[in-house]
């Protein structure tokens, strides 16, 4: 976070951190002028941004990037890209966000629109995803005729879901919803990484996965996936974002920032975005305008295409004691989860026979 918040003044200090809204606000009034609030986005203690608000202090909710890292966050691996909006969670369609507000009334010209281009021409080159690089391309096995159909799973308690969401209850209900929609599908569901890696909740048994899709992918980066399926559906997933980079149909059951800009089939769409955009001015306001980038070599600020180099750079995603800590800890978890659905169907049968 220092390295992101840097300044090339050298009269401005690096940010103090405080873990307590009183201390926060003590801190930023002594500096006012100079700096405001910046804290993660779902780690908001109450009331800390109305205090912000009424003090007149700036006030900065961080999330990771989209292009973030070859690894987990959840495994303890920093970003390599953050978000700080001023105005709202970019996942939270209740309230604009800068990122929608760029969507809505930034120019996008020809120039940012002729960098994003090429931008998306390197994604879909590289195989880049928010978390990985590279991959090959998985093969299904879909009979003839049916349509692939990516079913992306989320965290199930993330902030887009709970927020943006609407109505449905989860992934085994967003499972059940494509399956009525789309009846004749070959559907693949991929479970979310975090989720997969036992680090966040979400899990659904592959019995009942299978119940509904044709197939679960797991393993492997995003982007090859992508190149193996027709379309994509989704509740908010980033996936969704990243399918469109692609030019693959993509249709969202929920409220993501993406959706509402004519590039998506929207079953719950947001009344006020009217603007019809293009692919490249999409993505030049969400790759190009509204993240912070590092150099992870460096440490330096740089661009999202410097970055995407850096991909290429394994000792630079080597992870440390820490991180393999925490993959250790998330096997274990995983494991643990498994064995307790075990049992409890064990216990099931057991019921039925008798």
């Amino acid at each position: 976070m220092r390295e992101f918040f840097a300044t090339a003044e050298k009269r401005r200090p690096f940010p103090l951190f405080r873990r307590t809204t009183t201390s926060a606000l003590a801190v930023a009034h002594a500096r006012k002028g100079q700096n405001g609030i910046a804290v993660w986005a779902t780690r908001i203690p109450r009331k800390l941004e109305q205090t912000a608000q009424k003090n007149h202090l700036p006030f900065f909710r961080i999330e990771d990037g989209f292009i973030r890292s070859v690894g987990l966050g959840s495994g303890f691996l920093p970003p390599a890209s953050i978000i700080a909006d001023s105005r709202g969670p970019y996942y939270d369609p209740a309230r604009p966000s800068d990122l929608e507000v760029l969507l809505a009334t930034h120019p996008l010209g020809e120039a940012l629109q002729e960098r994003a281009r090429a931008l998306i021409g390197l994604i879909r080159t590289q195989n880049i995803s928010k978390y990985s690089a590279g991959g090959s391309i998985p093969a299904f096995d879909a009979p003839a005729g049916r349509r692939i159909i990516l079913v992306p799973g989320q965290v199930a308690d993330d902030m887009s879901v709970r927020l943006g969401g609407g109505s449905i209850k989860g992934n085994m209900d967003l499972l059940r919803r494509v399956r009525a929609t789309c009846p004749d599908a070959f559907i693949v569901y991929r479970p979310h990484p975090d989720v997969d890696a036992g680090h966040r909740a979400g899990a659904i048994p592959d019995a009942d996965v299978l119940h509904v899709a044709d197939r679960i992918s797991r393993g492997g980066g995003m982007a090859p996936l992508l190149d193996a399926v027709d379309e994509v559906h989704t509740l908010t997933s980033l996936t969704g974002f990243e399918a469109i980079m692609r030019g693959l149909p993509v249709t969202t059951y929920g409220q993501p920032f993406y959706a509402g800009w004519g590039l998506t089939h929207d079953l719950a769409p947001v009344a006020r975005r009217t603007r019809q955009l293009n692919i490249a001015q999409l993505t030049a306001a969400t790759l190009l305008l509204y993240p912070r980038y590092i150099d992870p070599l460096t440490g330096l600020f740089c661009g999202p295409e410097v970055l995407i180099d850096r991909f290429k750079t394994p000792e630079v995603w080597r992870p440390d004691l820490l991180m393999r800590l925490r993959g250790a800890q998330g096997g274990i978890r995983r494991a643990f989860v498994q064995g307790v659905h075990t049992v409890l169907q064990t216990r099931a049968k057991k019921k039925d026979w008798s």
